[in-house]
């Protein structure tokens, strides 16, 4: 999956990417720093498969992954190509889900484009050049759409999708905020809509608020992701900066010099697999130890065929135990078996995060 990272300039964008790739962005302190997006691939931490490589002894270890893009900082009459605004817009639709960083911050050293700090009008400025840009998409589309439901009368569910989404801009709303059912969203999707795409606004704080406590920034960020039904996670991308520099003793460590549980990072992973509805499924032994992420809902013989298509065009059943249920036999499947954890699940089995798997496959 790949996460589209956006913002005003200065709000921390590029500290946060560099932070999380370890890619080496440029971040600097004027507006668009940024112009090509900074593409960086990371890998996804998962105790579970620390735990059966230190098991299996496995020759191969594979997490899953996330790409992030890196966008330049968007600015008001983007959608009128202010800034470069229609490259940028054109960045944000290669995306699946879009990372909002507001800065939560305040600081002599680093200019606000506005002015000054507010974080709900960072929010509506963004927001805004996104809804401009898809109505105007959505007024070429209904344009369109209309002489070609003359001919073809299937299409009129399409259009009054449309006619919905264009009201709804209008409002200054965006289409996620609209309650579509799977065939509407379907429909839409060759539109590449920027705000149906599913959205976390990231907190960007400073080392100084780093506590269970939100400052009153922070508070308004998460009000506002909520009459979305968005996620927001309180992220501070100095600490993140530092954090990317240690090796894994030093890190955890001093998140708890920090009094924190996990890093910015590990909560932003988590928050995009909830919000993109995935989940990871582990296949386990000496050749290989590995994660592979599927859609929640994906059934046996589609998770099977993301190993390989044989697996899925040849499934006979999937041999499976919950990764919980075999930590209980530390790690043996002998003594899973004889406990009578391993189930066998044919074509309508619904694939569980942490499901351990064995494909039976005959092509």
């Amino acid at each position: 999956m790949k996460l589209g990272i956006v913002g005003l300039p200065n709000v921390g964008k590029s500290t946060l990417f560099n932070a999380i790739t370890k890619a080496g962005a440029e971040a600097a302190n004027y507006p668009f720093c940024t112009i090509e997006p900074n593409i960086g691939v990371v890998t996804v931490p998962d105790s579970r498969i620390d735990k059966l490589h230190e098991i299996y002894h496995s020759k191969k270890t594979i997490y899953t992954t996330i790409e992030f893009a890196d966008i330049a900082g968007l600015v008001k009459g983007a959608s009128k190509g202010e800034g470069l605004g229609n490259q940028f817009l054109g960045h944000i639709r290669e995306t699946d889900a879009i990372v909002h960083v507001v800065r939560c911050f305040t600081s002599d050293n680093i200019v606000h484009v506005s002015g000054k700090i507010d974080p709900l009008d960072d929010i509506e400025v963004i927001n805004t050049e996104l809804i401009l840009a898809d109505l105007e998409a959505t007024y070429k589309a209904i344009s369109k759409m209309q002489k070609s439901a003359k001919a073809d009368k299937s299409l009129n569910s399409t259009l009054e999708t449309l006619s919905r989404i264009k009201e709804t801009l209008e409002e200054g709303k965006s289409i996620r905020m609209l309650d579509l059912s799977d065939e509407e969203l379907s429909d839409i999707k060759p539109y590449n809509f920027l705000t149906a795409k599913p959205i976390i606004y990231v907190a960007n704080i400073s080392e100084d608020d780093i506590s269970d406590e939100d400052n009153e920034y922070v508070k308004v960020v998460k009000n506002f992701a909520k009459t979305e039904n968005a996620k927001c996670v309180k992220i501070c991308a100095d600490i993140e900066s530092e954090l990317s520099e240690l090796d894994d003793e030093e890190r955890k460590s001093y998140l708890e010099e920090l009094g924190i549980d996990e890093s910015g990072l590990d909560k932003l992973i988590k928050a995009s697999y909830d919000l993109l509805n995935l989940i990871s499924f582990l296949t386990a032994g000496e050749p290989e130890v590995r994660a592979w992420t599927i859609k929640k809902g994906t059934k046996a013989p589609q998770a099977a065929g993301k190993i390989h298509t044989d697996f899925e065009k040849g499934f006979i059943r999937a041999e499976t135990i919950s990764y919980d249920k075999l930590m209980e036999c530390d790690g043996l499947l002998s003594k899973a078996r004889e406990k009578g954890f391993i189930r066998s699940e044919g074509k309508n089995y619904i694939m569980q995060d942490g499901d351990v798997v064995n494909f039976l496959f005959n092509v």
